[in-house]
Parts: C-alpha cells; sequence; structure tokens
C-alpha cells in the first residue's frame, strides 16, 4: 500500500510586529500558530500552504510550518522612503507586513526623505534578503496636510476619483422629476403622497450628513395599531443594470467615511443631488409600509413605489431636544409635529422592548468622534454622543430590513441577506473563563446558544464599571456580519430574517435589492435564474467591499488617536485596562483613546500571564491585574507615522497613600 496523502491545509497568514504569526483556516474557529523561525518569507495577508507541527490540545492551540506561498497578497505597499546615498528604503505603513522594501536609486522617481510613497515589489523577499521594489507615485512629505489619509486611500486601494464615463452619465441625469418617472410600467403609476397635509415626513440623520436615503412617517389607524412608512431614495431608478454607474458602485460596493473626506459609491449628483431626500424636493422612493399591533408585532406590510416631498430635515439633536423639552427655542420652532415626535418616540420603545425581549444584543460601545482642525489635524477625541433620537431612526430601519427580507424570503425569490451566524461554541467557552471573574455565564443549551443569554449578561452589567470590557468581549466573541445569497439569520439582533435595504446610496446590496423588486414586479419569475446568479456573485463582492472599507477607516481613526496625543506624551489620565496580553495590557481613555503597556513599563515586578482568566500576576507581590480595572498612566509614545500609542503605569505615591488612609477625625 502506498503512503496515505496528507490533506492540503491552505490558509491566510496574518502576521505580526515581532515576527511570528497565525494563519487562518476558512471554517475553522481557531487559527494555527507560526512561530518565527517557520514563517519562511511569507508577509502578511499572503495564501500559504501549512504543515502541523503540533496538533492543538485542550490548553493549546494548533502550531504549524508554511511551506509553500501560494498567493502573495500585496502588489503595492505605501510607506515611508528612507534615503541613503546609493539607495533607500521604503518601510511599509503596514507594521505587520514583515519587510522593508529595498529601492535601487535608479527606481527612487527622486522621492526624497520622508516622503510617503506607493511602491511595486518586483521581487519577494529571500532567505536573508528584502523585498525590492521601484516607486510608482509619490505623495508627499509625511508631514504635509492629509497626506496620513491619501495614504490610507492608497494603501487599501480605495478609488479616490470617478472615471469620466461615469460622471458624465451621472452628469446627464436630470435633477428634476418628470411625468414619465411617475410611470413604473403600463397603467400603474407611483403612489403620490406630495399633497397630503396630514402625513409629515421628515428626515432625521446627523447635522453634517448630505447623503441623505430615508425618512419617514408615523401615524395610527382606527384599530389603535401603528403605521410605519419608511421611504427610501429609490437609487435603483437611476442606476440602471450593466451602466457605468452599476459597475462603478458594485467596484466599490460602498461609500467609505475618512472624517473629512468620504470615498462615495455614487458621484455626487447622485448622492447629494436627486438621490437624496431633500426637505421641500420632489424625491423618488421605495417605501416600506408596517402596520404594528401595539406589542411592537408587524401583522401587515407593503412595500410600493411612491413620489414624495420630505416635510423637514431634521438633525438627531433636534429631535431630541424637542422630546426632552431641553430647548424652548427648538420646540417652539417644531411646536406643530410635536405628537409626530412623541408617536415615533412612543413606537420605537415598543419595538426596542419587543426586540430586547427577544434577545437583541444592545451594546453600549461607544464611537469615536474625532475633531479636525481646518489641515486636518486631530485636535480632539472624544466619544459620539447618541440620544434616543438616534435610537428612533434604528429601531425604524430595523423593521424595515426585517420586514422586506421576510417577505421576500416566503416569495422564494433571489434575494442578499445581511447574515450573522451563531458563535463557535470554543469561542463562548473561552468568554466564560473570563466573565467567571464577575460570577457571569453564557449557558451553553445541547451544543447550542441562544442571543437571550448574551443579552443576559449585558443586563446583569449595565451600569457596572465592567460594563464596557464586557461588551467589547462579547463583540469579539461574535461572529462578523456578511452578506449572503442564502437566509441564515441575524444573531446580534436576533432575527430570522434581515437584509439591508434601507441605504442604497452607500451600500450596494440594498441598491441590488431595490432593483431586484423593482424588475421582479414588472417581469416576475422569467428573471429568477439570473437574480440567482447575481446574489451569490454580488453578496460576496459586497462583503469584501465592506470589509476593506472597515479596515481602511480603522486605520485612519488610529493614525488620527495617535496625531492627536502626540502633545500629549507626560501628561497623565484616568484608565480601564481593556485587554491582558502575554505581552502586557492595553488601557482605554475615557475619550476611547486605546494605549498599550508593556511589561517593561509596569515597573520592576514579573508578571504572569492567566490566559484563562485573562489577568497578569505579580510573581513576587501577587498584585493582580485584570480586564476592566481602573488604573492610572502616563503616555510615554504617540506616533501617527507608527500607528502606535504607549502609556505606562503610574504607581501611587506611597505617602499620598498613608494620607489617604489616616483617620479624618
Amino acid at each position: 500500500m502506498g503512503k496515505k496523502k496528507e490533506k492540503k491545509i491552505i490558509g491566510i497568514f496574518r502576521a505580526n510586529e515581532k515576527g511570528f504569526g497565525f494563519v487562518e483556516i476558512e471554517n475553522e474557529a481557531e487559527d494555527i500558530f507560526i512561530p518565527s523561525s517557520f514563517v519562511g518569507t511569507a508577509l502578511n495577508g499572503d495564501t500559504v500552504e501549512i504543515k502541523i507541527l503540533t496538533p492543538k490540545t485542550s490548553d493549546k492551540r494548533a502550531e504549524g510550518k508554511i511551506i509553500k506561498i501560494r498567493k502573495r497578497e500585496k502588489e503595492r505597499v505605501v510607506g515611508t522612503f528612507q534615503k541613503s546615498r546609493n539607495f533607500g528604503f521604503v518601510v511599509p505603513d503596514d507594521k505587520k507586513l514583515g519587510t522593508d522594501i529595498f529601492i535601487a536609486k535608479n527606481r527612487s522617481q527622486k522621492a526624497k526623505n520622508h516622503d510617503k510613497v506607493v511602491v511595486k515589489i518586483i521581487k519577494y523577499p529571500e532567505k536573508g534578503k528584502n523585498a525590492e521594489g521601484e516607486i510608482v507615485e509619490v505623495l508627499g512629505n509625511v508631514n504635509q496636510a492629509g497626506i496620513d489619509l491619501l495614504s490610507v486611500i492608497k494603501e487599501f486601494d480605495l478609488p479616490n476619483e470617478f472615471p469620466e464615463p461615469v460622471i458624465k452619465e451621472a452628469r446627464s441625469i436630470s435633477q428634476k422629476i418628470s411625468q414619465k418617472d411617475l410611470k413604473i410600467m403600463p397603467g400603474k403609476n407611483r403612489i403620490d403622497l406630495r399633497n397630503k397635509p396630514d402625513m409629515h415626513i421628515f428626515t432625521i440623520d446627523g447635522e453634517d450628513a448630505k447623503d441623505l436615503d430615508d425618512a419617514v412617517w408615523v401615524g395610527k389607524n382606527d384599530h389603535g395599531n401603528y403605521l410605519l412608512d419608511v421611504h427610501i431614495a429609490d437609487v435603483s431608478h437611476y442606476v440602471k443594470k450593466g451602466s457605468n454607474l452599476d459597475n462603478e458602485a458594485i467596484f466599490r460596493g460602498t461609500s467609505v467615511y475618512l472624517f473629512d473626506r468620504v470615498i462615495p459609491m455614487l458621484p455626487f449628483e447622485l448622492s447629494n443631488g436627486i438621490c437624496s431626500l431633500n426637505a421641500g424636493q420632489d424625491r423618488l422612493a421605495l417605501s416600506c409600509l408596517m402596520e404594528i399591533e401595539p406589542n411592537g408585532k408587524v401583522i401587515a406590510s407593503d412595500v410600493y413605489k411612491s413620489v414624495i416631498r420630505v416635510t423637514e430635515r431634521m438633525s438627531y439633536t433636534a429631535v431630541n431636544q424637542i422630546l426632552t423639552n431641553s430647548d424652548e427655542t427648538v420646540v417652539k420652532q417644531y411646536q406643530k409635529y410635536l405628537s409626530d415626535f412623541k408617536l415615533m418616540e412612543e413606537l420605537a420603545h415598543i419595538l426596542k422592548n419587543r426586540r430586547v425581549k427577544s434577545g437583541y444584543l444592545n451594546l453600549d460601545i461607544p464611537e469615536s468622534k474625532i475633531i479636525l482642525d481646518k489641515n486636518g489635524r486631530a485636535v480632539d477625541v472624544k466619544k459620539y454622543e447618541t440620544t434616543f433620537a438616534n435610537e428612533i431612526i434604528e429601531q425604524f430601519m430595523l423593521t424595515a430590513n426585517e420586514t422586506v427580507a421576510e417577505k421576500f424570503y416566503w416569495m422564494n425569490f433571489p434575494f442578499i441577506y445581511r447574515v450573522h451566524e451563531e458563535p463557535d461554541l470554543e469561542k463562548v467557552k473561552e468568554l466564560n473563563k473570563f466573565l467567571w471573574n464577575f460570577g457571569l455565564k453564557i449557558h451553553i443549551n445541547q451544543e447550542k446558544v441562544h442571543p437571550t443569554e448574551f443579552a443576559k449578561v449585558i443586563a446583569q452589567v449595565k451600569g457596572k464599571p465592567e460594563e464596557r470590557v464586557v461588551s467589547n468581549l462579547i463583540l469579539r466573541t461574535l461572529k462578523l456580519a456578511k452578506y449572503e445569497n442564502e437566509n441564515k439569520g441575524h444573531f446580534g439582533i436576533a432575527s430570522k430574517f434581515y437584509c439591508h435595504f434601507t441605504s442604497p446610496i452607500r451600500r450596494y446590496p440594498d441598491l441590488f435589492i431595490h432593483r431586484m423588486i423593482s424588475e421582479y414586479w414588472q417581469a416576475g419569475e422569467s428573471l429568477k435564474t439570473q437574480y440567482e446568479l447575481d446574489s451569490e456573485k454580488y453578496a460576496k463582492s459586497s462583503s469584501e467591499r465592506e470589509t476593506i472599507a472597515t479596515k481602511a477607516e480603522r486605520e485612519a481613526e488610529a493614525i488620527k488617536k495617535a496625531e492627536y496625543m502626540e502633545n500629549k506624551v507626560g501628561e497623565e489620565y484616568e484608565a480601564i485596562i481593556s485587554s491582558i496580553t502575554p505581552f502586557g495590557m492595553f488601557a482605554e481613555l475615557e475619550n476611547t483613546v486605546e494605549g498599550l503597556i508593556r511589561f517593561e513599563n509596569m515597573g520592576d515586578e514579573y508578571y504572569i500571564y492567566d490566559e484563562d482568566k485573562k489577568q497578569l500576576i505579580g510573581e513576587h507581590t501577587n498584585r493582580v491585574f485584570k480586564i476592566g480595572d481602573s488604573i492610572k498612566i502616563r503616555v510615554i509614545e504617540a506616533s501617527k507615522l507608527l500607528r502606535r500609542i504607549s502609556f505606562e503605569l503610574v504607581e501611587e505615591n506611597e505617602g499620598e497613600k498613608e494620607q489617604e488612609n489616616e483617620p479624618l477625625f
């Protein structure tokens, strides 16, 4: 008998700055650890083939060796040029890449020292040798205004400009609605909601929002049930299948938000023009009308084409001031709409309460709000404050997304769903080891876990010091949501059916669903085969583009937070331990800035890492640091170039301790 052929193990290599890394295997809960001596010439993001050296045990992950590089992830790299007399190096922005890139003098494009550049790799690293490359674009000096965010755009290969044919097509679209636009098909027109004096339609967004793609109306019927009409810009009316606009939207997949600049999915003429539901202007919409019982259950719905005219453009701030009666001027200005907003508030509470009972994971993890000056430099970082006005729109959009997904699921028509699968049980068990410290547990029943188990834990830590840390760890335990053409439910919002229907200006799956609905009305089952192919293809590409956009936005945030902290070196702050690692601990400030405290910056003690409890224990003092603890830190390093913030632990002065403990009387 011949030797049994070993199964090839292929995955994506994720490098660590220290030289080791992990290989992600598709559909496997745990990555394979790759020691630095077995990384070879693999770079961060490469597709590799590995050999298992040490199998997984109950307390240790599997270890492997990279034996072959199947596919190089990067051909172009963004970095900083370091010039020597006869040659230079590019230090990549991606510190995990694993190699600096050698640049011969004749391939430097006359780049100056400390210029940000785009380099094409012409020779990948070999044993003992760096990669080699040629500079293909000089972006500008590292300290030049806007170069940091331009570097992110280039690093993730984001399409910064629209091709001329796309712009030309966008400009050819009329900015006014014609009689022809009102016809859906022979003998059938859009439902006209423009001249109904008692139907007040509102957009509610942030003050700075310009692409307004959703508007709402709330009423009540004679049966005492609520009526919620969610109007979404009918982008598919203007972006036709196979057009230049459509192909570009597929390629982009999503809008990307980098503080003071947006890389939109659609050109300005559409996103801020005819597709934006601007107050007082006639706009085409795809609407979802829902009848909702006082217990929050949707008992009837209709998806239809409409033409609307938004009554008022409202901000979250103004609506909150009206609901809380906290600004007399604003309340007086919108007095005639007071009953509309009160009814919205009432319905949103009902919808949210129903969700919470189902196991809706209401994770209170604050987003960062980064303030830039006129030169694009970060001058402040704080929590993004939300109010119940934000909650109103969130609950209404969630309900519309669920309603549309369920309606088309039962019609058995090809669709793109927003899928959030159940978490891996191994990760839940790991989370439970940490939750044990707080007397908490996620119960697993017959190898299944229900959203309500997570919701119970979230409720138990609500308002407590550990709430933020527990919420973050739960988020890390959950799988990432993605787009699929098969309905698998949404664990995070405890929903059997969910899709993205409400933002077609900035997300391609929403635009695809709009077009599918529109064409289904006209052509019915005859389009089914084509849409089955398209739904699978565009679900995959949209998920990929979303991943890239998310990474770019996170990198931009890391740069700007580091930039803001650069002039805070030496300052001391109260912080909370947000993560414990084998090389130190991360601490988060009240304003959401996070930094690393390495062991060498924690005093003279030697600390032992307890992986199960996620704790550090002092060898001599038995002092314990655990996630959620309050500590005092000093900023010792902040570099936007390295995208890194470092802290050191500040010990209380012994004299101050004695003073604090002295009796007062």
